[in-house]
């Protein structure tokens, strides 16, 4: 449809009627903004429909008005949970409810082992509050940390362990649905007959039909495409409510839901499984389901270059047996050692590994987790969702597995296939061949799909096993359904939704005819902007911060309401969609390649990357890869340095970006007066002032200046003759506000014997200019200190720093500023302090310090969590006998952001998120013949928690030098 003046007033006037109308029927949070409709004109899968409006209900009654006032404006509507939806069931034209709000766990009966839920609640939310009964949910998908129950209901949703525990349709015991008719009905497992008009005509329709239901539907448990009539039979009991199950809303809205709950046997255990291919993984499967006796909760296939994936990016893989695609075999019991056996007897194959630490089989099950955002970007060109989740009675999945492999070589089409093999359901990613700004780039995918459809329908196969069927295949289901089971489908769809107003276009219409087009609306082929002149280089994306921003596809794993990484700590502090990296990136999207955004100076673009704190997280949880600190960065300079042909021309920017954004050269031209300027501070007018001008809030102090810079005061103990064996560079924070981490260093490593010596020549990373957009004096910078530090670097001294956000900067935004070959080199070269006291303890040089007795809660700075990593540092402190509680997340601080005026609530929710809480239990604890300590080498960390806790923190150098000077002291006195 070709949007013109004329229709995009008329929409916005329904929009706005629309929205007084919701409002008066008593819907709460309901948002017609571009940036609330960008955001939502997405889910997980390949589709973009923009809708009218957004609505976020705060009670289930709200459901019923949204009802009411869909069918009196004949307004679509469609219900979406954590919007993970790869088949684009989660998006529509009309009303979009975003259902997450709606989240009480009503009830946990542990005699019945059942819980009662609203539809908005998190999968992971229901099995925290199980787990103190023993009990679980049984059905567990890759996306658990953030799928609702609501949504599971929808897609019938299975994942890794419905092999042992069932899908979710075998999980429901009641429903409480409001169907589209307007009808309510509870539909109970423990009632004899139907509940209301609707439920005893749809047990009508399947009386009617029961030879054809009985031999077409419920052929094997991966059937998920379509409506699973076979609940409707009468030896199954007419179970509507799991009927109910996989209809993706196109029938009635979820109110209430009570699912079994499974005792959660701690007994546990994994073995790895190796083959030479993935065919001859899927081959073997017959075999391990016979050998497991139908004790096997879980069987799961992964394919070799996905593992690599994660090994390229740097993160540690447990050793896996010989092969090139593995199955994991996961069972429960007292038995399930001599299961295990048995299967790996049968599988026939190269080798195996038991599991026995449950780190590394956690490890592991993390990585097939992430398949679906690992296999987004595993080849030269995106691979994408589309024939994502098919599946096949198991005993075919060999032969299958082989002709699909086929299918992509001959269409020259490239994925790796992943999934559920013991239950016959693969998953991939495929680089299907479209382009931007080409509608007509879809005939590859089209004619790809259509082959598929009808190389499956012989193996008996299910287009969709787990995901529903949605935009992407509900106009391939004639060929797995004959015409009969479409005619019941449709006439199941005129029961409950006469209008079509429930998602219109998925599965069937009460006509049988008005099925979405799998090729209209798709993301990858409407058009996209190119940046003129990036500031930014892209490096991972060939310089194109479209495709960046197109990185995202998704998965979600931002949403996550709990985490024990860094991403995304404003979501956590707020729960909004745009304060989440998903959310971000959805509008950096619509700006790049949309209609509803004008640019990246757009205003929305503005609201959406304000709380963004720049804390590099997604860098590392994403496992797309998304890094949206860069991407506010690239904004941001786009919209203050550049015109819109991507010509220079500077426009007036925040005032803390003047100020705070400058930080290291006020620093140096205050140094001289230290004193002086600290004293000023104290006096309370002066210091508000000072606030005002640097956009500072007033509830936060004014960083000190130190004293005598870390360079002045290292001077006077420093040799000067030959190579030392250590330098280290005085970065800009280190330098001037916290020279007492360098000394630190210098004292520690000294007292161990060895030459240690400060690069006299100035070199700043520039991390606030880049936290600030103001790239091209950032890339001055940082090209300055890369030729002062490549000599030292490629001298063969190891070269440390102490500030890990000014060495993450070194490693990772260097080289996205600059093509310099020294910022590579530094990049590679340069050392944290841990790093370096791995390295000489490795080596025998040095010894550690004694730190028994020591409880350490450490806030790693989220730099270093999500470039360089902290496992060195907790390594270390381990060895060193200190018991320590890692604080997951950021501070909240984060560089200007926290001290900026508008961010003061949000960065102390953050805090309050992880590190707040962590302070507070050990400082209650039972501290006898304890030394308590909070580490934080980061200098925002230590400002927030001065700040927020008046607790005083210290950097890992000044622990080390602290427990060494003890030692020695305790040896004096002792020798005395």
């Amino acid at each position: 449809m070709t949007i013109t003046a004329d229709s995009a007033t008329t929409a916005r006037g329904d929009s706005v009627e629309l929205i007084a109308a919701l409002r008066r029927a008593g819907v709460s949070r309901v948002d017609g903004s571009e940036l609330a409709r960008g955001m939502y004109s997405a889910d997980a899968s390949l589709y973009r429909v923009v809708p009218q409006v957004v609505a976020r209900p705060q009670h289930v009654d709200e459901l019923h008005a949204a009802h009411q006032v869909s069918r009196e404006l004949a307004v679509p509507l469609t219900l979406r949970g954590a919007g993970t939806s790869i088949a684009g069931n989660a998006v529509g034209e009309g009303i979009v409810l975003d259902t997450r709000d709606l989240k009480k766990i009503i009830d946990i009966d542990p005699g019945s082992q059942t819980a009662r839920v609203e539809p908005g609640v998190i999968h992971a939310d229901l099995q925290r509050a199980a787990a103190p009964q023993g009990l679980r949910f049984g059905p567990d998908p890759s996306t658990h940390s953030r799928c609702t129950i609501g949504g599971m209901i929808g897609n019938n949703a299975c994942g890794s362990r419905a092999l042992g525990y069932g899908r979710t349709a075998d999980n429901i015991e009641a429903v409480e649905v409001l169907f589209g008719n307007g009808e309510t009905a509870r539909l109970d497992s423990g009632s004899d007959s139907a509940s209301g008009s609707t439920a005893g005509r749809l047990l009508q329709l399947a009386e009617q039909n029961l030879a054809h239901i009985r031999t077409n539907f419920g052929l094997f448990g991966r059937q998920v495409s379509g409506y699973s009539l076979e609940h409707l039979l009468p030896e199954n009991r007419g179970r509507i409510e799991r009927f109910f199950a996989g209809t993706e809303g196109t029938l009635g809205t979820i109110l209430e839901a009570t699912v079994n709950l499974v005792r959660d046997d701690p007994h546990r255990r994994l073995m790895v499984l190796g083959f030479p291919s993935v065919a001859e993984a899927a081959d073997a499967v017959p075999n391990i389901l016979t050998a497991g006796s139908g004790q096997l909760i879980a069987c799961e296939g992964m394919d070799s270059r996905l593992v690599a994936l994660v090994r390229g990016a740097g993160r540690r893989v447990p050793t896996l047996p010989r092969g090139e695609s593995w199955l994991f075999v996961e069972t429960v019991g007292q038995d399930a050692l001599e299961i295990l056996n048995e299967v790996r007897s049968a599988s026939g194959a190269l080798g195996y590994r038991l599991i026995e630490d449950s780190d590394e089989a956690a490890a592991l099950w993390r990585i097939r987790e992430n398949g679906a955002g690992l296999a987004g970007i595993s080849l030269a060109t995106p691979a994408h969702s589309g024939w994502e989740d098919a599946a096949v009675p198991p005993e075919h999945l060999g032969r299958w597995m082989r002709e699909f492999e086929a299918l992509m070589t001959e269409f020259g089409l490239q994925g790796y296939p992943y999934g559920h093999f013991g239950d016959g359901c693969i998953h991939c990613r495929i680089d299907f061949p479209f382009k931007h700004g080409d509608p007509g780039s879809t005939g590859v995918f089209r004619e790809f799909l259509a082959a598929c459809a009808e190389r499956l329908a012989a193996y008996g196969g299910s287009l969709s096993g787990e995901h529903g069927d949605g935009r992407v295949r509900s106009e391939l289901l004639p060929t797995m359904y004959n015409e009969t089971s479409m005619a019941l489908f449709a006439q199941a769809k005129a029961i409950c939704d006469p209008e079509n107003l429930l998602n219109p276009g998925i599965i069937t219409a009460p006509d049988g005819r008005s099925i979405a087009s799998q090729t209209a609306h798709l993301k990858p082929t409407q058009p996209k902007q190119d940046l003129p002149w990036p500031g930014m280089l892209m490096t991972h994306d060939s310089g194109d911060f479209g495709a960046a921003a197109h990185r995202c596809s998704g998965v979600g794993r931002c949403v996550a309401p709990k985490t024990n990484g860094v991403m995304c700590p404003s979501y956590l502090a707020t729960r909004e969609e745009k304060d989440s990296t998903r959310g971000r990136a959805r509008i950096l999207q619509e700006a790049m390649d949309g209609t509803l955004i004008k640019g990246l100076a757009d205003p929305a673009v503005h609201e959406a990357l304000d709380l963004c704190l720049s804390c590099k997280g997604c860098a590392s949880d994403c496992p797309a890869g998304v890094d949206m600190a860069a991407y506010k960065a690239e904004a941001l300079y786009q919209t203050y340095d550049r015109d819109k042909d991507g010509q220079p021309k500077r426009r007036l920017r925040p005032r803390s970006h003047y100020i705070l954004g400058r930080l290291p050269f006020w620093a140096k031209l205050a140094s001289p007066l230290a004193p002086v300027a600290n004293a000023t501070m104290k006096l309370p007018p002066v210091a508000a002032l000072a606030k005002w001008v640097a956009g500072i809030d007033q509830r936060r102090s004014v960083p000190k200046f130190a004293a005598k810079t870390f360079r002045r005061a290292s001077r006077s103990t420093q040799a000067a003759v030959g190579q030392p064996d250590v330098w280290v560079w005085a970065d800009s924070f280190t330098n001037h506000f916290f020279p007492q981490s360098g000394l630190a260093a210098l004292e520690f490593l000294r007292g161990q014997g060895l030459d240690v010596r400060v690069i006299e020549k100035r070199g700043c990373c520039g991390l606030p200019w880049i936290s600030t957009g103001q790239l091209d004096q950032a890339k001055k910078l940082i090209e300055q200190a890369a030729s002062v530090l490549e000599p030292y670097v490629t001298s063969g001294v190891p070269v440390i720093g102490l500030e890990p956000s000014c060495l993450a900067t070194l490693r990772s935004d260097a080289v996205e500023l600059s093509p310099a070959p020294e910022a590579r080199t530094v990049a590679d070269g340069v050392l944290t302090f841990a790093e370096l006291v791995n390295r000489l303890v490795d080596e025998g040089r040095i010894e550690l310090p004694d730190l028994s007795g020591v409880d350490v809660v450490a806030q790693p700075h989220c730099h270093q969590s999500s470039i360089i990593g902290w496992d060195v540092d907790e390594a270390l402190l381990n060895m060193a006998g200190a018991e320590v509680t890692k604080v997951a997340g950021c501070c909240g601080l984060a560089g200007n952001f926290g001290v900026e005026k508008g961010h003061y609530e949000v960065s102390v929710a953050v805090a309050e998120t992880n590190l707040l809480p962590a302070v507070r239990r050990q400082a209650s604890g039972d501290a006898r013949g304890k030394r308590r300590v909070v580490l934080a080498d980061g200098m925002s960390c230590r400002i927030q928690l001065d700040d927020l806790a008046d607790v005083p923190a210290i950097h890992l150098a000044e622990l080390l030098a602290q427990a060494s000077e003890a030692s020695a002291t305790n040896g004096s006195s002792r020798s005395s």
